[in-house]
């Protein structure tokens, strides 16, 4: 195996790996403050696309983590990249919250749903029948399908929600169109997310708490991966998977020395 070059930037997820269920995880204080003071380039990656990075940065500094704001890469930041990329001044119907609509404004994106280049899904806890309706409706006269991300359910204190692709998967099945999701574990999220570092994949490492999305998004983006133990993965999971990790550890705090 070729010898891997010193990781220059990291990139780590953030339910799981910094936070669960909205209280730090011991070490992620640590981390962070060696990463601001190391000088080395990072991102707090999420496929969570309710909120805009200002809100996570609120979110996350009532929890006594210190994360900059533009230092914060979302699903929804990676999809207004994509369709910026592919159709710049374009339009789209969005069923999501502000963390999308407000990415997709920034890019100078027309919310309609008149005739739109896209139907874009995200998350959100108020999915309607009417708007999925709509949905499928604009998929079915020609608009394009987009997903923020493919996860079926999300965190909540009560337990699993259905989240951005288990709703996909009805207007799937309704429109007879699949969506294209730009965030974890499509690798497009970190390479989107390395280019607004200035990073290279081939010195950065990718940090998370799930096989299917974080390492595997990491390791085709060309870039090391670390598994922390905090989240979703057991030890036991790992080789239910054909692909693995370059490292796994405990927890973040493993991790405060290396950077």
């Amino acid at each position: 195996m070729a010898e891997r070059k010193p990781i220059e930037s990291w990139l780590t997820d953030m339910d799981g790996v910094l936070i669960h269920e909205g209280v730090p995880i011991p070490g992620a204080d640590a981390f962070l403050k060696r990463l601001r003071e190391s000088g080395k380039p990072f991102l707090v990656l999420t496929n969570n696309s309710i909120y805009t990075p200002r809100d996570l940065h609120a979110r996350l500094s009532r929890m006594g983590l210190e994360v900059p704001v533009a230092n914060i890469w979302t699903s929804a930041l990676a999809t207004a990249q994509f369709l910026d990329d592919q159709r710049p001044g374009g339009s789209a119907y969005v069923i999501g919250e502000a963390g999308l609509t407000t990415a997709l404004h920034d890019i100078g994106y027309v919310l309609t749903d008149q005739d739109p280049d896209y139907v874009v899904l995200g998350e959100t806890r108020t999915y309607s029948f009417e708007a999925m309706t709509t949905a499928v409706r604009l998929i079915k006269n020609g608009a394009r399908f987009i997903g923020t991300n493919p996860d079926e359910t999300g965190p909540s204190p009560a337990g699993p929600l259905p989240a951005t692709g288990a709703v996909a998967a009805l207007i799937t099945k309704a429109s007879g169109k699949k969506p294209y999701f730009a965030g974890k574990p499509n690798p497009l999220m970190m390479r989107t997310g390395l280019n607004t570092l200035g990073a290279h994949s081939e010195t950065s490492a990718m940090i998370g708490d799930r096989m299917d999305t974080d390492v595997l998004a990491g390791m085709e983006a060309g870039m090391q991966t670390f598994l922390v133990l905090t989240g979703l993965t057991t030890r036991e999971q790992i080789d239910r998977f054909p692909f693995r990790p370059s490292h796994v550890v405990d927890s973040i705090a493993d991790l405060v020395e290396i950077v």
